[in-house]
């Protein structure tokens, strides 16, 4: 993974490394492998991932066929 650091700013150039890492799913999975995990405790957890998964895909398409409203957009910062 690599970040440019522009204009001597490392400030920045660390939040959009922390960003890349957080969308690449580093953080989580250092956390996991930081301690054993049991096989039971694993097949829960990957359970309750794949039905959020399902879940999350079930809303996405009720939005787009129009059976839930859009979600709003965020509203953009400006400096």
């Amino acid at each position: 993974m690599q970040v440019l650091v522009r204009d001597n700013n490392v400030d920045q150039a660390l939040r959009v490394l922390k960003k890349k890492m957080q969308r690449e799913g580093l953080f989580r999975e250092m956390k996991a492998r930081s301690a054993f995990e049991k096989p039971s405790e694993k097949r829960v957890r990957e359970k309750a991932e794949a039905v959020r998964r399902l879940r999350k895909l079930a809303r996405k398409k009720m939005q787009r066929e129009g059976l839930l409203p859009m979600p709003k957009k965020a509203a953009v910062r400006t400096r």
